[in-house]
């Protein structure tokens, strides 16, 4: 018996990286997952290795800045499964993102990264929680980071932004029984961290931390399914850093 038996997640950005950690650690513990991502060569095979080793996945292509593919994507999951959960915001652009400050970067490209990285979680939002309360409530994890708390430009902006939408959406999808709470990592091994950040700045990074190593996408996959779990049944609007003690908040 798995702690998600019956139920159905939703995991944005789940072609590769973290998303595809999450995706696979819910389905090991018994959910229906849908797949949701832009690339079908990455979803439709993380969907395939799901259902390989025993599990319930489909790929659904999603672009969380749309709202009608949001919307479809949420539809998918209650047609194929007959109810909707669980919500996991974790798609973003990152690997291979623009390195540029604030008051520099190109607009169009701040605009699309802030449409992806902010607003598409606020997008799926809205798209998943009707369906979630129609179940009789569920739980939503949005993919913060420490780089919420540091220098880090847009992608930092964007994150601070993610902090405020989990305590405002908390709030509001309170009294429909769905708790929403975020999950900040630190430096993780990923191939789009290494194809979007300089080694030399990870490497500096690395050192500062109390715990000297890189994250990997499993060290925060125990975190991610507390939150989704009963047994933080009275957890909502909090953002739980798991980031080799990088950030020290009091």
């Amino acid at each position: 018996m798995g702690r998600f038996d019956g139920k159905t997640a939703i995991v944005t950005g789940a072609a590769g990286g973290i998303g595809e950690e999450y995706a696979k650690a819910l389905a090991a513990e018994g959910a229906n997952v849908v797949v949701a991502d832009v690339s079908a060569d990455g979803g439709e095979r993380v969907a395939a290795e799901i259902s390989t080793a025993g599990g319930q996945a489909f790929f659904q292509h999603t672009d969380v800045s749309d709202p009608d593919s949001a919307n479809a994507c949420a539809d998918a999951a209650v047609e194929r499964f007959g109810r909707l959960d669980l919500l996991v915001n974790n798609a973003a652009i990152f690997g291979g993102m623009k390195l540029d400050f604030l008051i520099t970067v190109p607009w169009d490209y701040y605009e699309k990264f802030m449409s992806v990285n902010l607003n598409g979680q606020l997008v799926m939002v809205r798209a998943c929680w009707e369906k979630m309360a129609a179940a009789g409530g569920g739980a939503i994890v949005n993919q913060s980071s420490t780089a919420a708390w540091l220098y880090s430009g847009f992608y930092g902006l964007a994150k601070v932004g993610v902090n405020g939408l989990t305590q405002q959406l908390a709030t509001e999808l309170g009294g429909s029984n769905i708790r929403v709470n975020a999950i900040a990592p630190g430096p993780i091994d990923t191939e789009a961290n290494r194809s979007s950040t300089p080694q030399s700045m990870v490497k500096e990074m690395v050192d500062k931390l109390p715990l000297k190593r890189m994250g990997q996408p499993e060290d925060l996959v125990g975190m991610l399914l507390f939150l989704l779990s009963d047994e933080a049944s009275w957890v909502t609007g909090q953002i739980f850093n798991v980031d080799g003690g990088q950030i020290i908040r009091s």
